[in-house]
């Protein structure tokens, strides 16, 4: 990326990134308009790579970023910020997910609260619910490299931002399938099923902007945003993503998905530092 890019305001990077993740949303919920079934190998195979993804997303640039932060800040009990964030991320998310009615990419018996809406509008509910801690997270990690040399190496952290965007850009690419297929498969047309499928990646960009200029305006929530947001990414990986990659009964391919998606991630996090 060039240099020039870190050099704009960090609320503008995290718009721009965001956008990113939101295109390749798109990008993948487009091959409705080839196909309505794509091998189911393929999804299975694709949502585990998006779980390794993420896994390694959680770690590389959120978690760790966090603790070293609460390492420089002075805490006494270091991983006091990132356990406190890391479990507000995910009980953010069981909340979100018990009280937002909802279905999940199987399109079987909606969650939530009690509601006559169709399961289309349901799906498009959940995965849009599911890109709020991806979006949080492109922008916490923007606005952590712009407040950096306050607390660590400015130049680690904004690789470590990069790489998280690039890594939930790709995540999002079979996401975006995963959504539009089925969507088709409940009637809808081809072009209603691509703007509903990338209609979901829209919160991105706004979420990224939200988190970056959180963090800019209260520097010492900082460790825990990171955390939050981890800790939000994990419960998605867990409760959608590797129970719906392993459902059909490819459960060594999407394994194998994950580990290649955990070390892709891994790779573009410590290579780009």
């Amino acid at each position: 990326m060039p240099t020039l890019f870190f050099e704009i305001d960090p609320v503008l990077q995290a718009l721009l990134a965001g956008t990113l993740t939101w295109l390749l949303t798109a990008f993948g919920a487009s091959l409705v308009i080839f196909t309505s079934r794509v091998s189911q190998a393929y999804l299975d195979a694709s949502l585990g790579v998006a779980a390794g993804v993420m896994i390694a997303a959680s770690f590389w640039s959120l978690l760790h970023p966090s603790v070293q932060m609460a390492v420089e800040a002075g805490y006494t009990a270091k991983w006091l910020p990132a356990s406190i964030g890391f479990l507000a991320g995910a009980g953010f998310l069981r909340v979100s997910d018990r009280l937002l009615p909802h279905v999940h990419l199987d399109l079987g018996k909606s969650e939530g609260l009690e509601t006559s809406w169709r399961r289309s509008t349901l799906l498009v509910l959940a995965i849009t619910l599911h890109h709020i801690p991806e979006g949080l997270a492109v922008g916490v990690a923007f606005g952590a490299a712009a407040v950096a040399p306050l607390i660590v190496d400015q130049q680690a952290q904004a690789a470590s931002a990069m790489a998280l965007a690039i890594g939930i850009a790709l995540h999002n690419f079979p996401e975006g399938t995963a959504v539009a297929l089925p969507l088709r498969r409940e009637g809808m047309s081809k072009g209603r099923a691509l703007w509903w499928a990338q209609a979901t990646g829209i919160v991105d960009p706004l979420a990224g902007m939200t988190g970056a200029a959180l963090v800019l305006l209260v520097v010492p929530i900082l460790p825990y945003a990171l955390a939050f947001a981890a800790g939000a990414m994990m419960y998605v990986v867990v409760e959608e993503l590797i129970p719906e990659s392993q459902r059909n009964g490819h459960v060594d391919l999407a394994t194998i998905g994950l580990i290649f998606g955990f070390t892709l991630m891994m790779i573009l996090d410590v290579g780009l530092v």
